[in-house]
């Protein structure tokens, strides 16, 4: 082959290559979100033992820069994700169905995987107070989100049940939105009459004299349900397929990990979070067989028949592979 038509050749050749190169390009920073409690141990665990970099250094993406950030609820999780300031967020179920609800048709934020499963209650120390009828507008519920995250959406089934459908939201004027360790110190110190939370959290409440619980969410949703999950954007996913499973990868080893060396995991939480619980303590939740750290997702439809029923969403799914991406698609989910 002559030099005259070799260079042009060559020149294609590296163009091609070059765009190549460009359309392969995966992000090369990775922003994560999670939230307050041993709900989201499975991050914990990852940002501890650097199982997202292990998984994607594995994928040949060793010079990927992974940051953290903790939020109050998932309402600022959603907003730096839609904002582009966040790629992963992690939260309950309530805020990702309206999101899922509101991209459907530009961003396609769906659900990654679970996280955990765990119930969350309702404690208080008035005497008085043996249901949620027995609440008057003299007082206050603490709560995340109070609003959008799940605790609302479970305190309105309730209600709903309760008082009947059209008066879902009528525990709402009672509501004091603060994080969970914020929301402990309200209500210990008197500032608030009753108290929802998260493990472990609402097990620090109830160690108090005079606590006792009113609802468990596990008596609105019939039974174990998904606590919270993490989700992203169909464009983060499909942008970036291998930092995408590199992180599903990391979720696994980390929910595996926690599984079979639950004192250790315990102990990460401790060290990781600034808890003053104690590793006994943890552990004993942990243990508890209603409290479940897996990815499988159960009970999503339940939130979702709710917030369709009373207009909260728009979009009914038909299954609860509607909302998460097909890679979980064959865990036993609900």
């Amino acid at each position: 082959m002559s030099k005259i038509f070799a260079y042009p050749l060559l020149i294609a050749t590296a163009i091609a290559l070059s765009l190549s190169s460009v359309k392969s390009a995966e992000v090369e920073e990775v922003a994560i979100a999670d939230q307050y409690g041993i709900a989201y141990l499975p991050l914990t665990i990852m940002k501890a033992n650097k199982l997202f970099e292990k998984h994607l250094d594995a994928s040949g993406l060793e010079d990927t820069v992974v940051t953290w950030s903790t939020f109050a609820s998932g309402a600022p999780a959603t907003d730096a994700l839609l904002s582009g300031k966040l790629h992963i967020a992690a939260g309950g179920p309530a805020p990702f169905l309206v999101l899922w609800d509101k991209t459907r048709d530009t961003l396609g934020v769906k659900a990654i995987a679970g996280l955990s499963m765990m119930p969350m209650l309702l404690v208080t120390n008035d005497p008085n107070i043996k249901s949620i009828r027995d609440f008057t507008e003299e007082d206050r519920i603490s709560l995340a989100g109070a609003g959008q995250s799940v605790q609302t959406r479970i305190l309105q089934m309730a209600s709903a049940e309760e008082f009947g459908e059209e008066n879902y939201n009528k525990l709402a004027p009672l509501f004091q939105p603060l994080p969970h360790p914020d929301g402990l110190i309200a209500f210990l110190s008197g500032q608030v009459t009753a108290y929802m939370s998260s493990p472990p959290f609402q097990y620090q409440a109830l160690r108090e004299p005079g606590v006792h619980t009113v609802l468990s969410s596990y008596d609105v949703t019939d039974g174990p349900a998904t606590f919270v999950l993490t989700w992203t954007t169909s464009e983060f996913r499909d942008q970036n397929p291998k930092t995408y499973k590199a992180f599903l990868e990391a979720n696994r080893e980390a929910t595996e990990f926690i599984n079979a060396n639950k004192r250790e995991a315990a102990e990460i939480f401790l060290r990781e979070s600034g808890d003053s619980s104690s590793v006994d303590e943890i552990l004993e939740m942990l243990e508890d067989p209603d409290i479940q750290i897996t990815m499988t997702p159960s009970g999503t439809t339940i939130f979702s028949e709710f917030m369709f029923k009373v207009g909260l969403i728009d979009n009914r799914p038909e299954s609860w592979k509607d909302l998460y991406f097909s890679d979980v698609h064959s865990l036993p989910g609900s």
